[in-house]
């Protein structure tokens, strides 16, 4: 227990003397609303394009700050000024949600890419929950519905590909569907998408995720099937299956699904001892499932968010399992994230390191980095360690 509690104050300590200061700072755009999201080593801003996931999530991240008990009214504001630039900007009549803005809040990049609605309906429904004002409500439920409505061809108009290539179904559509449905049902208090949860968990254990390899496939067939003939197909990205078994694990904590917590806690084991570096640690960010060339060039390259979503799993899986394998993981994890991504210089983490641990970019944020994972990881963390010293002392 002690050991835990010196995590706890570790945590608390880097969240909100670290993390937060660093991006309330340096983040919001005073001057035409909405969220800088690339922000250099020092906070300062080396560009102002506004893309939808980044300032949605920081839009959810100061929400759920919020409801912490770490609670300040400030960020509740900052959040509801970051709902009332997206909202009025940021989609198209029919609520579909763009890929980016410029600065001032015009267009910058066509909605091809479904995720902006699903960090919308995480958003509104949080700030829904801060303050039960209906007009939150009924945009996190226009944002997963307009998800779910686009699941079956989800660039639409705006994709690309021709009838020579081969088509996928994206486990991250289906892992999302379950964060989100999870978020939208307990904060609406609403059971709409129960079906859509159930059966997302129920292909995510059938058919993405293969015992025989040990593993989560990123991409498989329309007919369910694994396709090892293809660079597409034998992708793995096990930060994603790391992140997407914690979501699992949450939906059946909240709705008495033992069951479920069983099977994600081994697919973390397995996934780990898959993803984990021997060599120099940490994990890959991708991975190919027979060892073969990886198209990607930054396959071996070891990301912050993947490590923040493998802490979280390793710890949830400690909690409720009480094997003492998965809190020697969540220390491992710990231990190379705090040397290798915190910067010692300024607040914040670096966020993209070379297979040996050495940092590669220097920037805080940017297009795919904010004030999230990391934020997120952290608060979470918290919450289930406490829950442990909790449980101990009963």
């Amino acid at each position: 227990m002690k050991e835990i509690k010196k995590y706890i104050l570790k945590y608390e300590n880097e969240l909100l003397e670290s993390i937060v200061p660093f991006w309330e700072k340096n983040c919001i755009d005073k001057e035409y609303g909405g969220y800088f999201t690339f922000l250099d080593r020092d906070g300062s801003v080396y560009d102002t394009t506004k893309y939808m996931w980044m300032q949605w999530r920081i839009v959810y991240m100061f929400t759920e700050l919020y409801l912490s008990k770490y609670r300040q009214d400030r960020w509740l504001d900052i959040a509801v000024q970051g709902y009332n630039f997206l909202t009025k900007y940021g989609k198209d009549k029919s609520g579909i949600y763009y890929f980016a803005l410029n600065r001032k809040g015009v267009p910058a990049v066509a909605p091809y890419n479904i995720y902006s609605n699903c960090f919308a309906a995480m958003g509104a429904a949080s700030l829904y929950k801060a303050t039960g004002e209906k007009k939150y409500k009924k945009e996190a439920e226009s944002a997963i519905r307009n998800y779910l409505k686009r699941l079956p061809n989800p660039k639409g108009k705006w994709n690309k590909a021709m009838k020579g290539k081969t088509s996928y179904l994206e486990f991250g559509h289906y892992m999302m569907l379950v964060n989100i449905g999870n978020i939208v049902k307990e904060y609406l208090g609403s059971s709409e998408f129960d079906k859509d949860i159930e059966n997302s968990i129920s292909i995510i254990f059938k058919y993405f995720w293969q015992p025989k390899y040990g593993v989560i496939f990123e991409n498989i067939k329309k007919d369910y099937s694994i396709d090892l003939e293809s660079c597409t197909g034998r992708h793995i990205n096990p930060g994603h299956g790391l992140e997407a078994m914690w979501f699992l694990i949450d939906y059946a904590v909240k709705n008495n699904k033992n069951e479920i917590i069983t099977k994600a806690t081994e697919i973390i084991e397995k996934i780990l001892e898959f993803g984990w570096d021997k060599k120099y640690d940490g994990i890959f960010y991708f991975m190919d499932v027979l060892g073969k060339p990886h198209i990607e060039l930054q396959w071996d390259m070891k990301l912050w968010w993947v490590h923040n979503e493998a802490a979280i799993a390793t710890i949830y899986a400690y909690y409720l399992t009480k094997e003492e394998k998965f809190f020697k993981w969540f220390k491992k994890i710990d231990k190379y994230s705090f040397k290798h991504f915190k910067d010692k210089k300024y607040p914040e983490w670096f966020g993209y390191l070379n297979r040996r641990g050495k940092v590669t970019n220097y920037s805080k944020g940017g297009k795919w980095k904010t004030f999230f994972h990391i934020p997120r990881y952290l608060l979470k963390s918290i919450e289930i360690m406490n829950n442990i010293i909790h449980n101990e002392q009963k």
